[in-house]
C-alpha cells in the first residue's frame, strides 16, 4: 500500500497523521503500518527516534499494537466513530463505513417525543412528533454503538427522504443545504455516561440480568441553520469502547 504524507518535524505529527487514517478508515484493523524506514522518508528524514515516540503514543491509545515480523499494525479494537465524525469523513474520503463496519437494525419511526433533553435541544413541545432514525453499527460483525438521530417537522418538510424507511444516500445536512441555501452548523458534542436501556443492551447484544445496571457513554449533537435547530444526534458506545473526543 502507498502512503503520502505532509512533511512535519515533530513525533507529535506523525501520531496525528496516522490517528487520523484509523479515524477515517483508510487504515482498518490488522492492517499494517509502514516500516520506521518508510515513516522516516515520508516525514522528511525525520530521527528514528521521533518515529519511535510517535508510534508508542498510538500504542498508549490503543489504536496499534506490534506484531513481531508484521510490524505495527492497526489494534482489532480502534476507534469507534461517532455520527458526526462520520460525517466529516464522509466529506474527507467519501466513505460512509470503514473496512470491516457495517450497520444493522435499520428503523425509522414517527413518534411524539417526550424526553426532556431532546425537546430542549429541538425546541419541541413534549409529545410532539419527530422523526427518528435508528441503526446499529458493527465492526466485523460485532456491535460497537446505537445511533440514534431525531428530526422535528419542519427538516422532515425539506427533506423528506429522512420519514422513509430506506438508508439514506446523501446526509441530511448536505440536501437540507443544497434545497434551502442555508448552511447547517453543527454544535458542540457533549459526552455523558447513564445506564443502559433494555432496547440499547439487546441491540448492543449484551447479555445482562434483568433489571440490572450497565453503565454506557454516550454522546450526543444538534445541528442548526441560522433560525432553529434541524437535528439532534445521539450514539450510544458498547461498554469498553474507544472514542475520540473533539467537537
Amino acid at each position: 500500500m502507498a502512503y503520502r504524507a505532509p512533511a512535519g518535524r515533530g513525533y507529535a505529527d506523525v501520531a496525528a497523521y496516522f490517528r487520523e487514517r484509523i479515524k477515517n478508515g483508510d487504515l482498518a484493523p490488522g492492517d499494517s503500518l509502514p516500516s520506521v524506514g518508510e515513516i522516516r522518508e515520508q516525514f522528511g528524514g525525520v530521527a528514528a527516534k521521533t518515529v519511535s515516540r510517535a508510534l508508542g503514543v498510538l500504542k498508549s491509545e490503543g489504536l496499534v499494537t506490534s506484531r513481531g515480523a508484521l510490524g505495527t499494525v492497526v489494534a482489532k479494537t480502534p476507534m469507534v466513530i461517532t455520527g458526526t465524525d462520520r460525517l466529516d469523513r464522509m466529506a474527507k474520503n467519501g466513505k460512509r463505513y470503514a473496512p470491516g463496519e457495517t450497520s444493522s437494525g435499520h428503523q425509522v419511526i414517527r413518534r411524539s417525543v417526550a424526553d426532556p433533553e431532546i425537546c430542549t435541544a429541538l425546541e419541541l413541545e413534549p409529545h410532539d412528533e419527530a422523526v427518528i432514525r435508528i441503526r446499529v453499527f458493527r465492526q466485523d460483525g460485532s456491535p460497537t454503538s446505537v445511533g440514534v438521530s431525531v428530526y422535528p417537522p419542519h427538516t422532515v418538510s425539506v427533506v423528506p427522504e429522512l420519514a422513509e424507511d430506506v438508508r439514506m444516500t446523501d446526509q441530511f445536512d448536505k440536501l437540507y443545504a443544497e434545497r434551502t441555501g442555508r448552511q447547517v452548523v453543527k454544535g458542540q458534542r457533549v459526552a455523558r455516561a447513564r445506564h443502559a436501556s433494555q432496547d440499547e443492551l439487546d441491540s448492543l447484544e449484551i447479555d445482562a440480568p434483568p433489571q440490572s445496571a450497565v453503565p454506557v457513554v454516550y454522546t450526543t449533537v444538534t445541528f442548526h441553520d441560522d433560525d432553529r435547530p434541524l437535528g439532534y444526534w445521539e450514539d450510544v458506545y458498547i461498554p469498553g469502547a474507544q472514542i475520540p473526543m473533539g467537537n
